[in-house]
């Protein structure tokens, strides 16, 4: 019987994960669950996933590789402030693919604030490669500023995204807008 891939293995388990989370709540799915539902034995899922905590983190992989691979698609004539925007709204179109899931994660974090903190490291390398796509250097101190700054701003707009179940996404589209706006000047004062 042929060994089923690495990739295969990761991807069911991560989509049984947001089926789970938006069915019964992140709070009370356990590992034991995942795998079930993902039909993978457990001591296979410890294989690749230590807690519940990585399986979000390859997540998070996963959507920052959707949205790096459209970063090809952005405009390259438009400013870098454009094309973050173009990159962050493409990453709110991939978070739509499993909103529901995320969105009961999400609100999981608030009874669980362990969860929040853990996940800012991840979240803060995520928008540096979202700016670094863009074209706005991460190096340096000003780099980890406009990190820090990018990801706070990023966390306000999922505040309106999660409650934003339009089409077109219209309040999120608007709430970044204003948003980088408000970030481009306060990063224009600071020389930034």
């Amino acid at each position: 019987m042929e060994k089923e891939s690495t990739e295969n293995i990761k991807d069911r388990a991560i989509k049984a994960a947001l089926e789970l989370a938006a069915t019964q709540g992140w709070g009370v799915t356990s590992l034991a669950d995942i795998a079930t539902a993902a039909e993978i034995p457990l001591s296979r899922l410890h294989e690749y996933f230590e807690d519940r905590f990585d399986i979000l983190t390859a997540y998070g992989r996963m959507i920052d590789n959707e949205t790096l691979d459209s970063a090809g698609t952005v405009d390259q004539s438009l400013s870098p402030r454009e094309r973050l925007f173009d990159l962050l709204m493409a990453r709110f179109d991939v978070l739509n693919k499993d909103r529901a899931g995320v969105c009961a994660i999400l609100k999981s974090f608030c009874f669980d604030p362990k969860q929040t903190v853990i996940s800012l490291p991840h979240l803060g390398r995520s928008m540096s490669w979202m700016l670094e796509a863009a074209g706005i250097s991460t190096a340096g101190l000003k780099g980890a500023v406009k990190v820090a700054g990018l990801t706070g701003l990023y966390l306000k707009t999922v505040k309106i995204w999660k409650d934003d179940d339009s089409p077109d996404m219209a309040k999120t589209m608007a709430a970044l807008d204003q948003y980088l706006d408000r970030a481009e000047r306060w990063a224009g004062n600071f020389g930034l």
